[in-house]
């Protein structure tokens, strides 16, 4: 039987940028988003907002929407586990550096991550304000 894990990936917006990262001792992961496993009795929501917290530093977050879920099965990555993903969009509401580094101080392995913003096409954003507005309630 599979192992099931809960997750949790942050999307974390800032003037039409995406905020993503590598690891800097780990060039072969590629450029990634935060995100992290959820932990047990933890709202997925509030799982998201520590995650971000952890891995970014930021402390000016916060949570705009959920993107989306997937279930993902692990084993071709040798992993005999299955992945409940969810997917969500924060916003970074501070002044955030262009670029800097984090090392992730609650994992026993303390990562260094290097942190950029990618420039986001326009009508991304305008795509989300469409999707928010069509999700608010008649006056």
């Amino acid at each position: 039987m599979k192992q099931v894990k809960y997750k949790v990936f942050a999307y974390i917006t800032h003037n039409h940028r995406l905020l993503v990262f590598r690891h800097i001792h780990c060039p072969e992961a590629g450029i990634q988003v935060p995100a992290g496993t959820i932990e047990p009795d933890e709202h997925p929501d509030k799982a998201v907002l520590r995650e971000a917290f952890e891995e970014t530093g930021l402390t000016d977050l916060t949570l705009a929407c959920l993107l989306g879920e997937q279930e993902r099965d692990m084993s071709d990555f040798g992993l005999n586990e299955i992945h409940y993903r969810r997917f969500y969009h924060l916003l970074c509401t501070g002044n955030p550096p262009e670029t800097w580094q984090h090392e992730e101080g609650y994992s026993e392995i303390r990562p260094i991550f290097e942190f950029f913003w990618a420039s986001l096409p326009h009508e991304c954003c305008l795509i989300h304000l469409k999707l928010r507005q069509q999700s608010r309630p008649a006056l």
